[in-house]
């Protein structure tokens, strides 16, 4: 586990989504979050104490999470040099990029000589297998999405809440760096060879024959061209019950990629849908969540009934409206974990 208190890092991100770590930890574990640490030209905020480092480790900070995420997931030299001075106060230092913090000659040198470390979230397990497809025990929930960075973390912890505020059992299954760190543990199925992708999230997920539901974390989208490989391993792996389509409204292109328009909605649940029957062939959509926090409360309610009277689906923003339409669909149409096994 890496320790808490966090000091959350923002740097000089002018890149609302490029912070979505740091967001995470401070909106899923707040009594862990100290403060944040940005530079002076940096235009983003999470409405916590701005902190130098040695105020951060004066105020209990145990550890820096480098919680933003750039293309390629590359560790600048600014942040490099960050993480040195936070080593420096006496914390540790958490990263979830690609590049591994203890890669850095210097951070490696400094924290053996202050018995501090370096915590790399993006690192896979080194004994994964090959993913078989078999029929599995259990219930599992896999979001999905229009684009990358949606919410399907978002409605993924808001989902496992709800089902658990009704009595049932419920864990949250993370596949990436934000949601290893809330959860303390997980996959980060993007850093995992591609062979292994459906194996590890069968690992992640395992038969249980308790009733219960994993809720499994979604990544990138079989529309986007740079991870639908991922997205479509998840899938296969996942061998979902349920899907809830994720989306954000109001996206000019997709993420990265000017002039690419995001999948019509429809069509987008139909392709996952269509892809996760070759393990799961009873796979079912049971709601839809959008991501509203850019838009009025009045325009969101209006959109999200227009949406599920398009789709015929329970259609919810989670964290303004909450989950409780998708939880009904989820449960009262569910059927039996014995009667999932029998129809493979």
């Amino acid at each position: 586990m890496i320790p808490a208190p966090f000091l959350l890092y923002l740097g000089r991100s002018a890149d609302a989504l490029g912070i979505k770590t740091s967001r995470g930890l401070a909106v899923f574990r707040p009594e862990d979050c100290v403060g944040e640490f940005r530079h002076d030209d940096c235009p983003q905020t999470l409405g916590l104490p701005r902190l130098s480092m040695a105020e951060a480790a004066a105020a209990g900070a145990r550890t820096l999470v480098l919680g933003i995420a750039g293309p390629g997931g590359k560790l600048a030299t600014e942040l490099v040099e960050d993480a040195a001075a936070a080593l420096a106060t006496g914390m540790n230092v958490a990263a979830g990029l690609h590049e591994r913090l203890r890669d850095q000659p210097s951070l490696a040198s400094l924290a053996r000589e202050r018995g501090l470390r370096l915590f790399d979230v993006r690192d896979p397990p080194s004994d994964l297998s090959v993913g078989k497809g078999y029929p599995r025990a259990g219930r599992r929930l896999l979001t999905v999405g229009t684009d990358c960075s949606v919410g399907k973390m978002y409605a993924t912890l808001a989902l496992t809440r709800g089902l658990r505020e009704r009595g049932v059992r419920a864990d949250f299954r993370a596949t990436g760096q934000t949601g290893i760190l809330i959860a303390g543990g997980g996959v980060p199925v993007d850093a995992v060879v591609a062979d292994f992708i459906s194996g590890a999230i069968e690992e992640l997920a395992p038969a249980r024959d308790d009733d219960g539901w994993d809720l499994i974390e979604g990544q990138g989208s079989l529309s986007h061209p740079s991870f639908a490989g991922v997205s479509l391993g998840l899938l296969h792996g996942a061998q979902p019950e349920a899907l809830v389509l994720c989306h954000e409204p109001g996206r000019p292109h997709m993420r990265g990629l000017p002039g690419r328009a995001l999948p019509n909605l429809a069509e987008c649940l139909e392709r996952n849908l269509e892809a996760a029957k070759l393990t799961s062939p009873r796979v079912r959509a049971v709601g839809i969540c959008l991501n509203t926090s850019a838009m009025g409360k009045e325009a969101a309610r209006r959109l999200l009934v227009r949406t599920e009277d398009q789709l015929g689906l329970p259609c919810t923003d989670p964290i303004a409206f909450g989950v409780e339409p998708i939880i009904n669909r989820l449960l009262c149409s569910a059927p039996s974990a014995l009667s999932m096994i029998a129809s493979h």
